[in-house]
Order: C-alpha cells, then sequence, then structure tokens
C-alpha cells in the first residue's frame, strides 16, 4: 500500500520517531473489519511492559463501505462495522493496550465522479458512494467516543467548508500524494502527545564518538 512505502503517511511517522522506537506498518490491500479482527491478535501480542505499544491506530471503513450489491466480498453491515472496531479496541485492552494509545481513524470521503471512471475501467459499476462512506465515518467516531479513544475524522476534514477534496485522492478511493500529506499532517499531533516522553535511544550520528563509536552506540547515547 502506497500510505506505508516512501512518501506515504505510515512512512513519515516512521521517519519522525527513528531512534525513538520501532514504528510496524500493517497494512493490508482490500481488507476490512471483518477480516482484520481475526488477524489482529496474530499482529499485536501481550509482551513486556518494555514492547508494548505507546500508540496503535486502527484505520478502516473504506471497504467496509463497499455496497453490497455490488461488491459482497467487501461489504460489511454498518452495525457489524462498528461492533468489529469495539472488538478490536477490546482485544488490544486486554493485551495492555489501554484506550488512550488508540487513535481511531475514519475513511477519507469518496470522489464518486473519479472512483465510477476507475470502476468502469475495472468493468464494474460504481461500488461506492460518498454518502455511505459518511454513515462509516461516523459510526468508527461514535465507538472511538464510547471507547474512551481517540478519533481523527478524514471524512470530515477533508471537505470541510466545502473545499474539493479530490486532490487527496488518487483515484477517488486511495490517498494520493497530498492525501497521505494531509493525513500525516492530522495524525502527527495526536501521535506525537504520545510518545514526547519517550528518551531517543540511538545518538543523532554527529554526536556519535567519532574514535570510540561503540562509547555512542552500545551506552546510553549521551556520549
Amino acid at each position: 500500500m502506497f500510505s506505508f512505502q516512501q512518501g506515504g503517511w505510515g512512512a513519515s511517522l516512521a521517519d519522525m520517531l527513528v531512534r525513538k522506537c520501532d514504528v510496524l506498518n500493517r497494512g493490508f490491500s482490500g481488507y476490512n473489519t471483518r477480516w482484520a479482527k481475526i488477524i489482529l491478535p496474530r499482529l499485536v501480542r501481550k509482551g513486556s511492559g518494555l514492547d508494548s505499544p505507546v500508540a496503535v491506530t486502527i484505520f478502516f471503513g473504506a471497504n467496509d463501505s463497499a455496497l453490497k450489491d455490488e461488491n459482497p466480498k467487501q461489504h460489511v453491515p454498518l452495525e457489524e462495522f462498528a461492533a468489529n472496531l469495539r472488538s478490536m479496541v477490546r482485544y488490544l485492552q486486554s493485551v495492555d493496550v489501554p484506550e488512550g494509545r488508540l487513535i481511531l481513524i475514519t475513511p477519507p470521503p469518496l470522489c464518486e465522479a473519479a472512483w465510477a471512471q476507475e470502476c468502469l475501467q475495472q468493468g464494474c459499476k460504481l461500488n461506492r458512494l460518498n454518502s455511505v462512506v459518511g454513515e462509516y465515518a461516523r459510526a468508527c467516531l461514535q465507538v472511538a467516543q464510547d471507547c474512551g479513544a481517540e478519533a481523527l475524522d478524514l471524512w470530515t476534514l477533508m471537505q470541510k467548508d466545502g473545499q474539493d477534496f479530490s486532490s487527496y485522492l488518487s483515484d477517488g478511493l486511495h490517498l494520493s500524494p497530498k492525501g497521505n500529506e494531509f493525513v500525516f499532517s492530522h495524525l502527527w499531533p495526536l501521535i506525537e502527545k504520545k510518545v514526547s516522553s519517550l528518551p531517543f535511544l540511538l545518538p543523532y550520528w554527529r554526536d556519535i564518538a567519532e574514535a570510540r563509536p561503540e562509547l555512542s552506540l552500545l551506552g546510553d547515547g549521551d556520549h
């Protein structure tokens, strides 16, 4: 997924946190919450306090909100979508990731005109509607509120004041480079609050002792 490649919002997070902590990107193209909740225990397990995640993002809805008649494989009913999000939150809490470390991200809006063209090229009908995506975005926000987690409402922010959001999407559905920048710019302040107290585990390259680098690299990073 482009989101986790160079220039994507996930890669940008990793760049910001280099030498502080590991950033694990677990993006699965085409997946919905029905499948994600099944594999979540394989991705995040209970560990020691030292390797417990300081922040976890949950970003679903674009596939769940596919229209049932046109895309039954990816479609997840709205009530089940919300229940799946709650299930993932509960699981993370059970492995010592409290709700204060969670950020639920709504799906971005859908540019129907651009996505209709993409569907036409694939030989199918328009299989998503922005109004329906909005219902899933609101359900995501409600789950976050109910669970005490933070939320990033991309669906609303990208359409704020009636702005043209098409440039945020490469094909009407998936994030463009500008869209990835938008996500990162709004997500980073939420992440930064959770990681600001983390120390640097390795020194900046200019601070490495030239004569005896092992003092800097194998010590506490202060040499």
